[in-house]
C-alpha cells in the first residue's frame, strides 16, 4: 500500500476499512502527519512498488487522484518519491513497509501492529535494503511520467 503520508483522504479510509472500531481518529492523525511533508528542514526519500501504488483499493476514479497526489508531492525539493516498476530486478523482494527515520530508529508495520528496532544492527540492515531499492527506483520526471501513464489507465 502507499503510506499514510502520501495518500489521499479516500485512499487512507479505504485502507483502514478492514480495521475494528471508529476509524475517523486514526485518520485524522495520519492527515495531521502529513504536515511534515512540507517542513523543508526534513529530507524525505519514498519508494514505492509498482503493485503498492497500482493495487485498486478504490475506484477506478480515486486511484486516479491517489496517483495525481504522488505527482504532486514529487515536486517538493524535500521530498523524493521513487518507484519500484515490476520490471525492475531485484536480488530480494520487498516483503512489507518500513520506515527509517535515523540511525537510532527503524520500524517495520505488519498486518496486525508496528514493530520497532532499535538495535544498530536492525537499523543497518534497513539502510542496506533500502539503499538497494533506491539504486532500482526510478525518481523525477521519470517516475511523475510513469505516474501519469497509470492515473490515465485508471480513468480510461
Amino acid at each position: 500500500m502507499v503510506t499514510g503520508l502520501l495518500a489521499t483522504p479516500e485512499y487512507m479510509s479505504a485502507g483502514l476499512s478492514g480495521s475494528p472500531g471508529d476509524k475517523s481518529v486514526t485518520l485524522a492523525r495520519k492527515l495531521e502527519r502529513q504536515a511534515v511533508l512540507y517542513d523543508t528542514t526534513k529530507s524525505l526519500t519514498f519508494l514505492l512498488t509498482e503493485e503498492a501504488v497500482r493495487r485498486p483499493l478504490l475506484h477506478r476514479a480515486g486511484m486516479a487522484v491517489q496517483a495525481d497526489r504522488l505527482i504532486s508531492l514529487s515536486h517538493p525539493p524535500n521530498v523524493r518519491i521513487g518507484l519500484l516498476p515490476t520490471s525492475s530486478v531485484t536480488c530480494r523482494g520487498p516483503m512489507n513497509m518500513f520506515t527509517v527515520y535515523d540511525h537510532r530508529l527503524t520500524t517495520v508495520e505488519t498486518f496486525t501492529g508496528r514493530i520497532v528496532f532499535q538495535d544498530s544492527r536492525d537499523i543497518a540492515e534497513h539502510l542496506r535494503v533500502f539503499d538497494t531499492y533506491e539504486h532500482l527506483a526510478l525518481f523525477g520526471d521519470v517516475a511523475r511520467n510513469l505516474l501519469t501513464h497509470w492515473a490515465l489507465r485508471f480513468r480510461s
